[in-house]
C-alpha cells in the first residue's frame, strides 16, 4: 500500500513528502524554479538519536534545586514523566512569579523553528507568559540587522518597508544599469524566509538583468557572495571597511561635479555637513580616494573610476545584512543611502537603495494583498526589555545601565528564562561568556525537538515535536502560495507540540481559557484562515472554505507591484508624501541622532576605526558568515549539512597565500583562535576570499572539548566561541558577529572526535 504524500513548507521551501519504506522522501514544490537543497535535511531528521524522546530534568537542578550553577553545559540529565515535568514547570514559574514578579522572568525565542503561523515557537511562548503571568522581558531587533531596524527609522523609514517592500528583482530586471552591492547577493541568503516560500526567483531574475547588461559588482571579501549568473566584477574589500570605501566615493562624485545637487536639496537634509566632513574642514582630514584606499585595501585609482562610472547611470545600491553586523555597523547602512542619494537615484524604476537585498527571500518580492493572520500574543505589562544580542550582558550584569536608542535603560534582574523554538549557543558571541551568563539564571526551561547546546544548558528539558509531526498553515505576506502544512509523521516519542505543552501549564496555572480561548490547535488553524477569508472577501478576493483548503494543499493569491514606493511617493510629491523622519526627507544629517550626543554614533554618517584589527598574535580576520547548507544551525544533523562536512566538522576557506605561509592543505583540520577560544575545521583552499581573511560559517552545533573551559575549544566548528560580545554602537547595541581576528594553524597530533549529535548522559531512577 502507498502512503499518501502530504504537503507541508519550510522557511526554504515547500514541499511534498512521503515516508516510503520507513524512508521520508521529500519533493520540492512543482512551482520552484530553483529549489533549495536544504530540504534534503529532513530526510533523515524524524528519528535521528539527537531528537529528544521524553522530558528532562538536569541532575543539579533536581537535587539542589533553582539557582545559579556552573554545571549547566556538562551536567548529567534525568528522564521523567509528563506529570513531574507539567509540576516542575508551572511550580517554579509560580515560585518566581509570587517572589519577584514577571519582570524578573524572561521570554526567548528566536521565530525561526517553523514556517507555520500558528505553531509559530515566539508566538507561543510570548502569548503564553502574557495570559499567564501578564508579561515577561522581551528582547527587540534582531541578530541579523539589529543595527540597520534602529538606524533606519532615524533617516529613512521602517526597516521593513526599506527593505521588504524596497525596489523588487523584477524592476531591477527590466531596468537597472549598474547594481553596485556592499555585501555580495548570495542565494544562500535569500534561499530562506520567515512563514516560507515556495517560489526561489532570485537567481532567474538576476540572470536575465545579467543577460540585458546589467553590470553587477560586487564588494566583499568572498567572491562567492555573488552568483555566477551576475558576471560580476568581483572588488575584494577588507573586511568591516565599507564606510570608508563609500565616503571616498562620495568625495570623487562630490569634487567631480557628479552629485545631482538638485536631488540632494529637494528630498534631503543634511548635505553640507557630509561634504564639510568629506573635505576635512573641521580636522584638517581629507576623506578622498587615496585616503579610503589606504583603509579598505581597493586602489584609489579604482575608486575613483567607479565614481565615475556610477554617475550618469541607473543604479541601484544594496547593502547587505552582513556589513552591519559589525562594530561602527549603522555607518555602511547609512552611507549606503546617501550613496544612493548622492547619484540622484532614490524612487527611479530600477534605480536607488536595496537595504538587506538578497539577505532573505522576502526581500525584492512583491507582497499578497491580503496575509494570513498572526497568532495574537496578548498584552505584555512588563515594560523591560533588551535588544536581542544583549542577553549575556542582561544576566551578566543585572540593574546596570546602558544606552539604546538614545535612552538610558537598565538590565533587569532575570531569575527565569523560558526559551521555545531558537538556539542562542548558535546565534549568540564569545560562548564561553554566554554560558557563564547562563549559570547566573535560578532555572532556564527548554523546549526542543533536539539535543542542541542550549538544551544541554536547561533545567528542565520539554521534549517539542518538529514541523513534520503537527499540522499548520505556511505563509509568508511575500509569498504568493499558501500552503497547508499536513503532518507527515507521528510524534517522534512523548514530544507534543508548543501548543499543547502550554495549555497543559495554563491549565495548571488557572489560565486555561485565557491562553487557549476555548480552542484546539486545528481550531485555531480554522479560526485564523477564517479571519483571513474575510479580508479577502473585502477585496472581492475569491478563497476555497478551510476544508478544500486543507484538502488540495495549497492556494495562490494574488499579489500587488508596490516595491519601492516610500521613496517612489517621496519623489513623486514630497510635500504630499513625505518621509516619516522628522524633517519628512532623507536624513544625511539627523538633529535627533546627534542630540542623543553617542560618541559612537554621531548625528551624520562617519569612519570609526574598529577595536578589532589584525595584529602579530591575531594577523587574519574571520568571516563568520551564514551558511550554506541550514537555516542558521537548524537541523545540523540533517543529510545534506553532514554531507558537506569533512571529517564530521565544518569546512572554512582560505587563501592560497595564507595556507602557503602556515604549511596548510586542503583537507587539513586547523585551529583557529583567539583570547576568547578555538573552533577546530578542516580548510579549503580558494583564491576566491581575500588573502588575509578566512571565511567560517556560523551553524555548526556547540560542540566544546570541556564545557567549562575559560576559553573552550569547539571540535566542530563552532566560530561564535571566537566573536566578540559587544554592541555595535550605543545606538542600536545590535550583534558584531561576522567580524573578529584570528590565528590560525595546522592541527597536530589526531583531532579529537566530535560529538556534536551524541546526547548527553541520561539516567534512570
Amino acid at each position: 500500500m502507498t502512503a499518501k504524500s502530504t504537503t507541508h513548507s519550510s522557511h526554504w521551501g515547500a514541499f511534498t513528502a512521503v515516508v516510503q519504506d520507513d524512508k521520508l522522501v521529500i519533493t520540492p514544490f512543482a512551482g520552484d524554479p530553483d529549489p533549495s537543497p536544504i530540504l534534503k535535511n529532513f530526510e533523515n531528521a524524524l528519528n535521528h538519536k539527537v531528537r529528544i524522546a521524553t522530558p528532562m530534568v538536569r541532575r543539579g537542578w533536581l537535587e539542589n534545586g533553582p539557582g545559579p550553577d556552573e554545571r549547566r553545559g556538562s551536567d548529567e540529565y534525568i528522564a521523567i514523566s509528563w506529570e513531574e515535568a507539567y509540576a516542575l514547570a508551572a511550580g517554579e514559574l509560580s515560585r518566581v512569579a509570587r517572589a519577584h514578579g514577571p519582570a524578573a522572568v524572561f521570554g526567548g525565542s528566536y521565530g525561526w523553528s517553523s514556517a507555520g503561523r500558528f505553531h509559530h515557537a515566539q508566538s507561543q511562548v510570548h502569548r503564553f507568559l502574557n495570559t499567564t503571568l501578564g508579561g515577561y522581558v522581551r528582547s527587540v531587533n534582531s541578530y541579523s540587522s539589529g543595527a540597520a531596524s534602529v538606524i533606519l527609522p532615524h533617516i529613512v523609514g521602517d526597516m521593513n518597508e526599506i527593505a521588504r517592500r524596497g525596489v523588487s528583482w523584477e524592476e531591477i530586471s527590466e531596468h537597472t544599469e549598474l547594481l553596485l552591492s556592499f555585501g555580495g547577493l548570495a542565494l544562500k541568503n535569500s534561499q530562506v524566509a520567515s512563514g516560507g516560500l515556495s517560489e526561489h526567483t532570485e537567481r532567474g531574475f538576476i540572470h536575465k538583468a545579467a543577460q540585458r547588461g546589467t553590470k553587477f559588482i560586487s564588494v566583499s571579501p568572498l567572491q562567492s557572495d555573488m552568483p555566477d549568473e551576475a558576471d560580476a566584477e568581483w572588488l575584494p574589500i577588507r573586511p568591516g571597511t565599507d564606510a570608508a570605501l563609500i565616503l571616498g566615493l562620495l568625495s570623487v562624485l562630490k569634487a567631480n561635479a557628479l552629485t545631482d545637487e538638485d536631488f540632494l536639496a529637494r528630498y534631503c537634509v543634511g548635505w553640507d555637513k557630509l561634504v564639510a566632513y568629506l573635505q576635512g574642514k573641521e580636522d584638517g582630514l581629507v576623506r578622498d580616494a587615496s585616503w579610503a584606499a589606504e583603509i579598505c585595501g581597493i586602489d584609489a585609482e579604482r575608486i575613483e573610476k567607479l565614481a565615475v562610472e556610477l554617475a550618469g547611470k541607473r543604479v541601484m545600491v544594496s547593502v547587505a545584512h552582513a556589513l552591519q553586523r559589525a562594530e561602527h555597523g549603522e555607518q555602511p547602512v547609512w552611507l549606503g543611502l546617501v550613496l544612493s542619494a548622492a547619484l540622484g537615484q532614490p524612487g527611479l524604476p530600477g534605480g536607488g537603495y536595496g537595504y538587506a537585498l538578497g539577505a532573505l527571500g522576502h526581500y525584492g518580492k512583491h507582497h499578497n494583498r491580503v496575509s494570513f493572520p498572526a497568532l495574537p500574543q496578548g498584552k505584555n505589562g512588563v515594560k523591560d526589555f533588551i535588544p536581542v544580542a544583549r542577553i549575556a550582558d542582561m544576566l551578566l550584569n543585572p540593574g546596570q545601565e546602558f544606552r539604546y536608542n538614545g535612552q538610558t535603560l537598565r538590565y533587569p534582574e532575570i531569575k527565569l528564562a523560558w526559551w521555545a523554538g531558537g538556539n542562542p549557543f548558535h546565534h549568540h558571541q564569545s560562548l564561553a561568556r554566554l554560558r557563564q551568563a547562563f549559570n547566573q539564571l535560578d532555572t532556564l526551561i527548554v523546549h526542543e525537538i533536539a539535543w542542541t547546546a542550549t538544551a544541554r544548558h536547561a533545567d528542565i528539558v520539554l521534549p517539542a515535536t518538529m514541523t513534520l509531526e503537527r499540522e499548520d498553515v505556511g505563509g509568508a505576506p511575500t509569498d504568493r502560495h499558501l500552503i497547508a502544512m499536513q503532518s507527515v509523521a507521528r510524534p517522534f516519542g512523548e514530544a507534543k507540540d508548543d501548543y499543547s505543552i502550554f495549555a497543559e501549564l495554563a491549565k495548571r496555572l488557572g489560565r486555561e481559557e485565557a491562553f487557549t480561548e476555548g480552542r484546539t490547535a486545528r481550531q485555531w488553524l480554522e479560526h485564523l484562515y477564517q479571519q483571513m477569508q474575510e479580508k479577502c472577501e473585502q477585496q472581492h478576493i475569491s478563497v476555497p472554505d478551510f476544508s478544500t483548503f486543507w484538502e488540495i494543499g495549497q492556494i495562490p493569491l494574488p499579489q500587488l507591484k508596490d516595491g519601492g514606493r516610500l521613496l517612489r511617493n517621496l519623489r513623486l510629491d514630497p510635500d504630499k508624501h513625505p518621509l516619516p523622519t522628522p524633517s519628512g526627507k532623507i536624513e544625511i544629517f539627523s538633529q535627533t541622532i546627534a542630540d542623543f550626543n553617542d560618541a559612537d554614533c554621531p548625528g551624520h554618517p562617519v569612519w570609526l576605526e574598529p577595536t578589532q584589527k589584525p595584529d602579530d598574535e591575531h594577523p587574519l580576520f574571520l568571516i563568520a558568515n551564514q551558511p550554506a547548507t541550514k537555516l542558521h544551525s537548524q537541523l545540523d544533523y540533517g543529510h545534506h549539512s553532514v554531507s558537506l562536512k569533512r571529517n564530521g566538522r565544518e569546512v572554512c576557506l582560505m587563501h592560497p597565500q595564507d595556507a602557503r605561509v602556515r604549511g596548510i592543505q586542503v583537507g587539513d583540520t586547523v585551529a583557529i583562535s583567539n583570547v576568547r577560544g578555538t573552533a577546530l575545521a578542516s580548510v579549503d583552499i580558494s583564491e576566491g576570499i581575500r588573502p588575509g581573511v578566512v571565511q567560517l560559517p556560523t551553524g555548526a552545533w556547540y560542540d566544546p572539548v570541556d564545557p567549562q573551559a575559560a576559553r573552550p575549544t569547539c571540535r566542530h566548528g563552532n566560530p561564535n566561541v571566537l566573536t566578540l560580545d559587544v554592541g555595535t554602537s550605543s545606538l542600536a547595541q545590535g550583534c558584531c558577529g561576522q567580524i573578529t581576528t584570528v590565528n590560525v594553524a595546522r592541527y597536530q597530533g589526531t583531532a579529537p572526535a566530535v560529538k556534536a549529535f551524541e546526547p548527553p548522559v541520561i539516567l534512570t531512577r
